[in-house]
């Protein structure tokens, strides 16, 4: 069994710079999408890394079945993964980049309450419960807590875009639950990450062409962002990713996730001028708070001299 170590300077470098990419994917979709509709660009980025995961797998010899059992899974994980940026891509129409990476994060969340109910060893703790109260506050806050900012109907549009990025957070849990719950936690990652990518490809290129969001313009602009997200994000940032699983510990990996919205906001803000409103800052301050909760599972222990502990 591969020992998994804690986290030293290289991993800790090398998580900062995933979360960094992961913050910033979102604000070039929002930057680009005049030009190539998200929904277009992100079946497009997938198409691409799928056959770039294909050609790593062939290259290293790793067998793809669809035999041993992982396909029923494997085309479930496909079709939530498709969905999940179906949401991000409608949601990037509504509302800032701003507020779509932070909901999206809101997945180790929902992820921890699915695999809490399914798997008896991801029981939630006392601290665990704390952090969701804190984030499901906090989403509250963002959500009924904001002042007009200019108009009614401008309002409206960004609560659905908000809502929509939600979802798309929850439909990225569900995927977590069904890869630790079926034959998938058993497989190689480079299998499960290509049987999301297919999948992506396939059905948001359907969604796209039902939509009537296939034009492009191939400007230089949309040729660098398409690069970005299919050989940095979509292959190279995944399988560092899982690199980092196979030999650290997951938990101190997970502390890092909150990093991502931070970065989020801070690009939204800075490349593409998106305000702030202040009731969201804070409510996103509480789910970022219950997200480092939530991932402290063998991190921090709940104190002995606290009532409640797990």
């Amino acid at each position: 069994m591969t020992t998994r170590h804690a986290l030293d300077a290289r991993a800790s470098s090398l998580m900062l710079l995933l979360c960094l990419l992961w913050g910033l994917q979102q604000v070039v979709l929002k930057a680009t999408a005049h030009e190539i509709a998200p929904i277009m660009q992100i079946a497009l980025r997938s198409g691409v890394a799928a056959l770039l995961v294909a050609g790593l797998m062939w290259w290293r010899k790793e067998p793809m079945s669809l035999t041993n059992g992982t396909l029923p899974a494997g085309l479930v994980v496909g079709a939530l993964f498709a969905l999940e940026f179906l949401l991000v891509g409608e949601g990037l129409r509504y509302t800032s980049a701003s507020h779509a990476v932070v909901f999206l994060y809101t997945a180790p969340i929902f992820a921890a309450l699915g695999l809490h109910l399914r798997l008896p060893a991801e029981r939630l703790s006392a601290l665990q419960w704390m952090g969701i109260s804190l984030a499901f506050a906090g989403i509250v806050l963002t959500f009924f807590g904001r002042s007009q900012p200019s108009g009614v109907a401008l309002s409206s549009n960004m609560l659905l875009g908000d809502a929509l990025s939600l979802l798309a957070g929850m439909s990225w849990a569900a995927t977590t639950v069904v890869v630790r719950c079926s034959r998938l936690s058993s497989a190689s990652a480079s299998q499960t990450l290509l049987y999301q990518l297919v999948g992506a490809f396939v059905l948001l290129m359907l969604a796209a062409l039902a939509t009537g969001q296939t034009s492009i313009h191939f400007t230089p602009v949309v040729w660098a962002s398409l690069v970005f997200h299919s050989v940095i994000v979509s292959f190279a940032s995944y399988l560092a990713w899982f690199w980092l699983l196979r030999h650290y510990l997951a938990t101190r990996l997970g502390v890092f996730s909150f990093m991502t919205p931070l970065f989020g906001m801070a690009f939204g803000v800075w490349l593409l001028n998106e305000p702030l409103e202040a009731s969201f800052v804070a409510g996103a301050a509480l789910v970022m708070a219950g997200v480092i909760l939530v991932s402290l599972r063998g991190v921090v222990r709940w104190p002995s001299w606290l009532p409640g502990r797990a």
